[in-house]
This record gives C-alpha cells, structure tokens and sequence, in this order.
C-alpha cells in the first residue's frame, strides 16, 4: 500500500470555499488502477491547513496516475481557478510505503 498526502495552507476565511470545490471535485481519480481512497482531512486547530490524503495499492499505480491525461487535466485546471491566491498555492507533499498494518 502507498499513501500520499498533499498539505496546503490557504487563508482561514478561505476554507470554506476551498473544501466546497473538493466536495464537487471531478472524481476522475477514482476510476485510476491502483485507487482505494481520497480524503481531504482539515486540521480542528488551523481552519486553512488542509491535506489531501490519497491510498493506493502500490507506488507504481501512483506514478501511473500521475503520468496520465486525466491527472493533467485536473491540474490545469486548478491553475485557470479565478483566485489567483488560491490557483498560486504550493502544496507540501508526503509519501509513504506501508511496512505495517
């Protein structure tokens, strides 16, 4: 198993609108090989420290998606998104191989 979080600091006031657009995200990453799960997880002590938690079987299935049409479609366009304060924001990213259940 291999998971990847995201995290991204955005402004507080800003959260809200941010979780919004993950509620009606296009999904497309669920249909991946390899996918088992997506959450985006959101600290209780800093409203706008929010992480995109990602699951899947392998490493291997990971980079595929990564490397695919749909993954590039998704992320152009996060960069057309209006609040070019939001659009600008670099997440950290994390990965991890499961060694132990």
């Amino acid at each position: 198993m291999y998971i990847v979080h995201s995290t991204f600091i955005v402004p507080s006031e800003k959260a809200d609108e941010v979780i919004s657009i993950y509620h009606n995200r296009s999904r497309m990453v669920e249909q991946a090989k390899g996918f088992q799960r997506f959450l985006l997880l959101q600290n209780e002590n800093k409203a706008g420290e929010l992480t995109v938690f990602m699951e899947w079987d392998s490493k291997e299935e990971f980079i595929s998606w990564v490397r695919s049409e749909d993954y590039k479609k998704i992320h152009e366009l996060e960069k057309k998104y209006p609040d070019q304060e939001l659009a600008s924001i670099i997440p950290t990213i994390t990965k991890f191989k499961v060694v132990a259940t």
